[in-house]
């Protein structure tokens, strides 16, 4: 089936999976998550769900209920844990918001952005030495890139370094990066009086985030937000992440 597990994807994840050893069976696990990985690369509604996957609110309640339960977060952390850290690259990717995600009472807490170009909201992402997703924040789409730093290189490794553009050229944040005994190598914004070091060569390589965007966005529920609540978004994006993971694992002999 298109954009199902395959065996040995299914194999890797399989033992994260909440166990459930009372109470009535549950649901087909792997075929709940092929409709939930359906609508994530389709983009298309819940409703819109092919019989195959059984019942689309049950895919939709277990999709809900495992984001609150952290399991996505759980799959996401075991599978990136063995992460090549020496080099790290932070980069966020602004995404349009789609009239269905943004009627909802309090949208301003849903991280939904209201600048002049319309609804929007923005990926914040650390991805590791191949391009593959370490740490994931959401913001609105008018936030600045760097506001989301101090969280998400928390756990930059001590010797890493990290590639970043200009709009993470700040002080607070090379000093950041310095007390965790990692280098910034970032290119100097055109108003900076004090001169710093900075390679390009070595930030050739910060391509890989941009190829990352290219990837998960290749997933329409990424690519366009519909959903109303942020957390259900996020957890959209942690899922095109999984399966890059998965498609490394899958790669690898």
């Amino acid at each position: 089936m298109r954009y199902a597990l395959t065996d040995r994807e299914w194999n890797i994840i399989q033992p994260i999976l909440p166990s459930k050893p009372r109470g009535i069976p549950r649901v087909d696990d792997r075929r709940v998550i092929n409709g939930i990985l359906w609508v994530l690369r389709s983009g298309a509604p819940w409703r819109d769900l092919p019989d195959r996957y059984g019942p689309y609110t049950t895919c939709y309640n277990r999709f809900v209920r495992w984001r609150r339960a952290r399991v996505w977060d759980r799959i996401m952390d075991r599978l990136s844990a063995a992460h090549n850290a020496s080099v790290q690259m932070i980069d966020t990717s602004v995404v349009r918001v789609h009239q269905h995600g943004a009627c909802i009472a309090n949208s301003g807490g849903q991280h939904i952005g209201r600048p002049r170009g319309g609804l929007t909201s923005k990926i914040h992402v650390v991805v590791d030495a191949n391009g593959l997703p370490v740490q994931l924040g959401l913001t609105s789409g008018q936030v600045h890139d760097n506001r989301l730093c101090s969280v998400l290189l928390r756990q930059l490794p001590r010797r890493a370094r990290l590639l970043a553009d200009r709009g993470y050229d700040a002080d607070w944040i090379r000093a950041f990066v310095t007390e965790r005994g990692a280098w910034a190598n970032i290119p100097p914004k055109r108003n900076r009086k004090d001169p710093i070091c900075f390679s390009p060569y070595l930030y050739r390589d910060r391509n890989l985030v941009e190829r990352f965007f290219n990837k998960v966005k290749q997933c329409r529920r990424v690519a366009t937000r519909y959903d109303k609540l942020a957390a259900n978004y996020l957890a959209f994006v942690k899922l095109a992440c999984i399966r890059l993971w998965l498609s490394v694992y899958e790669s690898t002999p």
